[in-house]
């Protein structure tokens, strides 16, 4: 097979970029972003998930350990092998591509050392990109920064910290977040909710990452909310 390496950054894209693991993945919901006009970019072995969806990947991007008969995706997409093992298959993605919003399904679940490293790499690259973690019930959009959104009046709105942050103040929130410090192992936002009008959280260091948990079902809203800030 022929292959090549890679710097990172090199594949842009300029609208919603949808990567995929090997973990639980809704095909409805893939053929949806998909015919919504989103990128598909398969996470080593997730290329058979996007397949397996009746759809094809822009790009397969790992280090090819799970990906099934990587030859017959010859002449069919894009291959980026990169065989180094200090990161994932889901961290070789983000560190080759750039887009304004990624969402990552089949990241969590199945395993869970795998949704623990989806976690840390989110981590490492919040703060540069929006990244969106979707499961079968929730959404978790890591951003770096203040954001406002709206989600129904009593809707379950959670605040986890990736690294100890505090923030200044929260605007639409049962249980404001004014000077507020979070930390693993000290204190979390667990099951806030909204009150009536949109919501708005601002943390103290823009830098800091942090993890905003909702329902599925507000997805592309919060995908767009995301694109939007600029």
């Amino acid at each position: 097979m022929q292959e090549r390496e890679v710097q990172p950054a090199v594949l842009t894209f300029e609208g919603l970029l949808v990567v995929v693991g090997g973990g639980t993945v809704d095909h409805e919901l893939l053929r949806e972003l998909y015919l919504a006009g989103a990128h598909l970019v398969g996470a080593d072995g997730g290329a058979d998930q996007i397949a397996a969806a009746g759809l094809r990947p822009e790009a397969i991007i790992g280090d090819f350990d799970s990906l099934g008969h990587p030859d017959e995706w010859l002449g069919r997409t894009q291959l980026v092998r990169l065989p180094e093992q200090d990161t994932t298959d889901f961290e070789k993605v983000l560190y080759s591509t750039s887009a304004p919003v990624t969402v990552a399904l089949g990241m969590t679940g199945r395993r869970f050392d795998h949704t623990l490293a989806a976690l840390d790499a989110v981590t490492k690259y919040a703060r540069d990109r929006v990244i969106i973690l979707v499961d079968e019930a929730d959404l978790a959009l890591a951003l770096a920064g203040p954001f406002g959104f709206e989600v129904a009046p009593h809707e379950r709105v959670s605040v986890h910290p990736l690294l100890p942050i505090r923030f200044k103040r929260s605007i639409g929130l049962r249980y404001p977040l004014d000077n507020v410090r979070l930390a693993a192992g000290e204190r979390t936002g667990t099951s806030n909710e909204a009150v009536q009008g949109p919501f708005r959280i601002e943390p103290e260091n823009r830098a800091r990452p942090w993890l905003l948990v909702l329902d599925r079902k507000y997805l592309f809203a919060a995908a767009a909310a995301a694109a939007a800030r600029g």
